[in-house]
């Protein structure tokens, strides 16, 4: 089948001023617009008819593709489609739920159709397949998460490099130099989840910069893989005094393990970790952590898509946003001085 991508490239123009010729507009020059029809005569392509009759008015409705996967963290994925549906609201948009697990075939379906203005990815991988999706069909899209290539669409996220190095600095500063960092689960990072991957990336950087010596871990987040986790590290890294934990499943368990296993928090052993403040704070001792407002990546998000339209209708190039926002790392009970262990 042809696509809007197969016509852009025979005519040599992006699938944005294709969609613009395909829909009437007035902004390509008229040498773009001969050869871009040229190239849709010559390809035989026929554009959706639905798309086509919306295209020329707002359906006031936003995709957000959101993960429903057993390995992630469901209260934050759900605080985080809250805020985009109540921003949505607030500018007169409705919401238009799809699941992840439909994957780009998902995705082509909403942006292909017209049901949606816009949409809105959740759990971006580095090299996400729903993308080239998003730019075949010259839809306007907000990512919450960072790819290695977002050229024509928006992205938001929060800064887990910086996230990574901070835990780092922190050990480092109370003198801990034997550090384990307790992931999420090999799938994760087999399907190069964007926040897995740049954090143990910020955080192995900085390590190395501080002179930590460290073991990244994956563990599936039950208390019988946490405690074969646990082991590994102590097997080959004895002296291991300071644990990142990335894995929110793994935080209750790794707690108790250390108690059992004789070690207290933070006296023998130093406890950060990248989870919501909530819990952090439920947590006995209550946990140092690094953490960002779920909140604030919907309502970026949102609006970042109705900029992006807005640029469109008047026949301008919508600007490639790109947004992180800050990490915090509050300090808490599970994090002390090397010397106590």
């Amino acid at each position: 089948m042809v696509t809007i991508a197969d016509v852009a490239r025979r005519a040599g123009a992006s699938t944005s001023t294709v969609s613009y010729v395909l829909n009437g507009r007035t902004s390509v020059s008229e040498a773009t617009r001969r050869r871009v029809q040229r190239s849709v005569a010559e390809l035989g392509y026929h554009p959706n008819a639905g798309a086509r009759a919306l295209a020329g008015r707002r359906s006031h409705i936003i995709a957000l593709v959101m993960p429903l996967r057993t390995d992630m963290y469901v209260p934050v994925m759900m605080e985080i489609a809250v805020s985009v549906t109540t921003t949505a609201r607030r500018h007169g948009y409705d919401v238009l739920l799809i699941t992840s697990d439909e994957g780009p075939r998902g995705v082509w379906r909403v942006a292909a159709s017209g049901l949606a203005d816009g949409v809105i990815l959740m759990d971006v991988e580095l090299d996400d397949p729903r993308i080239p999706v998003l730019r075949e069909q010259g839809t306007q899209a907000s990512l919450i998460g960072l790819p290695d290539d977002a050229h024509q669409l928006s992205c938001v996220d929060h800064d887990f490099a910086t996230a990574g190095a901070l835990c780092a600095d922190h050990l480092a500063d109370l003198g801990h130099r034997d550090i384990a960092f307790i992931g999420y689960c090999s799938r994760i990072y087999e399907r190069h989840a964007g926040y897995a991957e740049r954090t143990l990336a910020g955080f192995a950087e900085r390590a190395g910069e501080r002179g930590l010596r460290f073991l990244h871990r994956p563990c599936e987040g039950t208390y019988e893989s946490t405690a074969h986790t646990l082991d590994r590290v102590f097997a080959e890294r004895p002296g291991t005094t300071g644990f990142v934990v990335q894995n929110e499943g793994a935080i209750g368990p790794l707690l108790s393990l250390l108690r059992t296993g004789g070690r207290a928090v933070p006296e023998d052993a130093s406890v950060i970790a990248l989870c919501p403040e909530q819990l952090a704070e439920q947590q006995t001792p209550a946990l140092t952590s690094a953490s960002g407002p779920a909140t604030e990546l919907g309502r970026v998000a949102v609006e970042q898509v109705l900029r992006r339209l807005d640029a469109a209708s008047q026949d301008t190039a919508p600007e490639d946003e790109r947004v992180l926002l800050a990490p915090t790392l509050t300090v808490r009970q599970s994090a002390g001085p090397a010397e106590l262990s």
